[in-house]
């Protein structure tokens, strides 16, 4: 009998071929019901599973998943962190930035504290003098006939301080005075300050507890150097009420 070659090129059936066409052929006889000795060594002869090379592809492919996985967590935790982190130094920050307002706070209304009392402090006109001729005291040298005011004993040129906070109404000469001073006081009194041999301040000016406004001197209708003091309810003459006590109840002893 002749045979006849085949024409062509051919390759070896591949291993899954191989594997696919003996599975076919076991369905096959399962289908026809021949499960006879010729089929389990047809089976056995198969590589067991593992052995195919399959099942470390897969196990490769779980490692590299869990491997991502892993780093995905640690990724995640790191984000958590970082976040939290930022979360605690923003909250520094602006208990700090509080903190610093507080503060800041605080320091300006110690400062409008002070500042308040420094307005509201008295001192005497005259630094460590004393009186030496007495309010309402009797002499022809007055017109009044009393002394409006007390005088403070001082050489010519003492520097004469304002007594407390108030605005200049009259700077200049003021005829039996001599040369004058008269602020309005805060609570709405004032104060008078004459015979200055010199005048530091103008009307319409400001000043404040022991600013300096001239010097004593011996200007106008006097005997002799000295400061005259007076406490009145009114820029007037006659409005007077008594200095000593006046500067007593704003926390000045003469």
């Amino acid at each position: 009998m002749a045979f006849t070659r085949a024409t062509g090129k051919h390759r070896r059936p591949g291993r899954v071929h191989r594997t696919t066409v003996r599975a076919a052929g076991v369905a096959t006889l399962t289908t026809s019901g021949v499960l006879g000795t010729l089929a389990a060594p047809a089976l056995a002869a198969e590589p067991a599973v593992e052995q195919t090379g399959l099942t470390p592809v897969i196990t490769l492919g779980d490692s590299v998943a869990e491997e991502v996985d892993a780093q995905a967590a640690a990724q995640r935790q790191a984000a958590e962190f970082a976040a939290a982190r930022e979360q605690a130094e923003q909250a520094a920050r602006e208990r700090a930035a509080e903190a610093a307002e507080q503060a800041r706070e605080d320091q300006e209304r110690a400062a409008r504290e002070a500042e308040r009392k420094r307005l509201n402090t008295y001192v005497a006109p005259i630094s460590g003098s004393y009186v030496s001729t007495a309010y309402q005291a009797s002499s022809g040298l007055w017109s009044s006939g009393t002394h409006t005011g007390i005088d403070f004993h001082a050489a010519s040129g003492t520097p004469v301080h304002a007594v407390g906070a108030g605005t200049v109404v009259e700077a200049g000469w003021g005829g039996a005075y001599g040369n004058q001073v008269v602020i309005k006081m805060h609570d709405g009194t004032y104060t008078q300050y004459g015979h200055l041999s010199s005048i530091a301040v103008s009307v319409g000016q400001t000043v404040t507890p022991g600013q300096a406004i001239g010097h004593s001197g011996a200007t106008g209708n006097t005997t002799g150097a000295h400061l005259h003091f007076e406490a009145r309810t009114s820029a007037e003459y006659g409005s007077d009420i008594d200095p000593v006590a006046y500067l007593r109840s704003h926390g000045v002893t003469v």
